[in-house]
């Protein structure tokens, strides 16, 4: 699920950093890990212990060997949990392509029951926060004995999948291997030899078959969405707003990540025994919103232009189409999983409607708790054999745990975004802006009330405007007695409060 990512620096002691550290207080959101997980996760990245198709456990010398494959990471400058790597090669006679993905074999490092395994069910996915990180694994694990590093030997889950010349999937097959990953490359260092030509074959692979695979999800009606991330710094005590665009490279590797993603709905669909990410179609509700939030940032949304057209038309360098990316995220929301064992869902109940296919997360699991699961159903599925014990007990509850860690995700989020809102105001008390109003009654933020009379201040108090510069939302309070604006209105708008932790953005009618 596409979320809005954020970054604040030099934000340690103002009241931003204060109010964001305020904010994990107050959601309990975990930052340190109980001594009893901790102790298991320092034991098993000695001696990790690999589940076999018995039940029983097993050492890492006895997986089968796969460290000849030359497997690179790729991620983001710095990213500390390397979860996936991979290598891509022509096939013969122009059949198309093939693909390695190794992704990170975490249910070797982590005991079903276990005190780590009941801290990771309560954390349920890391979170990434503007100013810190709170990962689902200890450090031992995830970024050092269970991560894909460089030049060492790991135990992980080996997917080989076949592509045709056109980028379509052909066969899947998944198996426990220990890998050697050769490299840690980074997006920007990976795009500059793309742009440049002195790209090897196997990066040279990675833009041809992520432009086939772009491709193919047009043609079926699937959208990715890319958001910029956006980036708030601090200058002699005021501050800035600016967004960094993905680049094609970050698009590539997404698309090879959801291909496996892909592959792994389509083993356990035909085993019978799986978990789906499954997301409807966008309520009207939720487009009739974004397009006036488009109308308030600028954005041309003419009528005729579906979403999935207009969002493949932006141009996420430009400051306002990027604001409107970060607010696209909020439409793709609604997401769930679908746990199934004896017999498949009906193809309505198993699709994902923006991959316009029926899709498993299967390539995170040092950062989302599913994953884990996920490949213990493939490699049974891949194997003609049925799951293990331990992951079956938990199948059926596994969506309900997925989805508490959302909520608390949303949440954060939400909270977030209020907070860097009012940071960027906080310095601009009294000034007027040009805003729309976008939404009105319930669903006009949190802590919106919904009025009962069409003026005065219940009405209005759940008003939500959004500015275009700088790109914000907050919420307008209108005098009583003053008709409460509609959905879509352009207005003139003044700051009344802001300040992170304290008060949230608050506008009134200029």
């Amino acid at each position: 699920m596409p979320r809005r990512p954020m970054h604040v620096t030099d934000a340690a002691q103002d009241p931003l950093g204060a109010a964001l550290r305020g904010l994990r207080w107050r959601l309990e959101i975990p930052e340190h890990f109980p001594p009893t997980a901790q102790a298991e996760a320092d034991s098993a990245a000695l001696a990790p212990r690999i589940p076999t198709a018995t039940g029983d456990v097993a050492t890492a010398d006895s997986l089968a060997d796969a460290t000849d494959l030359p497997l690179f990471t790729l991620e983001r400058p710095g990213a500390p949990d390397l979860d996936r790597a991979m290598f891509l090669t022509r096939r013969p006679a122009g059949r198309g392509f093939r693909l390695h993905y190794a992704v990170a074999d975490v249910a070797s490092f982590v005991t079903p029951g276990g005190a780590l395994d009941a801290e990771a069910h309560h954390r349920v996915a890391t979170l990434d926060l503007p100013d810190e990180r709170i990962p689902l694994h200890p450090y031992a694990l995830s970024e050092r004995a269970a991560g894909l590093l460089p030049d060492q030997d790991r135990p992980a889950v080996l997917w080989q999948l076949d592509l045709d010349a056109d980028g379509d999937l052909t066969t899947a097959s998944v198996r426990r291997a220990r890998v050697r990953s050769r490299a840690r490359l980074d997006h920007p260092a990976v795009q500059r030899i793309l742009d440049d030509g002195t790209a090897e074959e196997p990066l040279a692979l990675l833009r041809e078959t992520g432009l086939l695979r772009e491709a193919r999800e047009r043609a079926r009606g699937g959208i990715s969405l890319y958001v910029p991330e956006a980036r708030l710094t601090v200058h002699d005590g005021h501050y800035a707003l600016t967004h960094r665009a993905p680049l094609p490279a970050e698009r590539f590797t997404a698309q090879l990540a959801q291909l496996v993603g892909v592959a792994a709905a389509d083993l356990m669909l035909a085993a019978g025994t799986g978990i789906l990410r499954t997301l409807p179609t966008a309520p009207d509700g939720s487009v009739a919103r974004l397009r006036r939030t488009a109308r308030a940032l600028g954005v041309d949304w003419p009528h005729h232009t579906s979403y999935a057209a207009l969002i493949r038309g932006l141009d996420p360098h430009r400051a306002t189409h990027a604001a409107f990316l970060q607010e696209c995220a909020t439409v793709l929301r609604g997401g769930d999983y679908l746990a199934f064992d004896g017999r498949p869902p009906p193809p309505s109940a198993a699709m994902h409607a923006a991959v316009a296919l029926p899709y498993a997360h299967a390539t995170a699991p040092l950062r989302r708790l599913v994953d884990r699961y996920t490949s213990e159903l493939c490699l049974a599925a891949s194997a003609g054999i049925a799951p293990p014990p331990w992951v079956r007990s938990v199948l059926p509850g596994l969506p309900a745990t997925m989805a508490t860690g959302a909520r608390r995700a949303d949440e954060a989020e939400r909270e977030c975004v209020a907070l860097v809102a009012a940071a960027l105001l906080r310095d601009r008390i009294g000034e007027t802006f040009d805003a729309v109003v976008t939404e009105t009654g319930d669903g006009a933020g949190a802590g919106a009330r919904t009025g009962t009379d069409a003026t005065g201040p219940d009405a209005a108090a759940g008003v939500t405007v959004h500015l275009r510069a700088p790109a914000v939302a907050g919420h307008l309070t209108v005098p009583p007695g003053t008709p409460a604006p509609h959905p879509g209105d352009a207005l003139r708008v003044r700051v009344a409060a802001a300040e992170p932790g304290s008060d949230p953005v608050r506008f009134t009618p200029a």
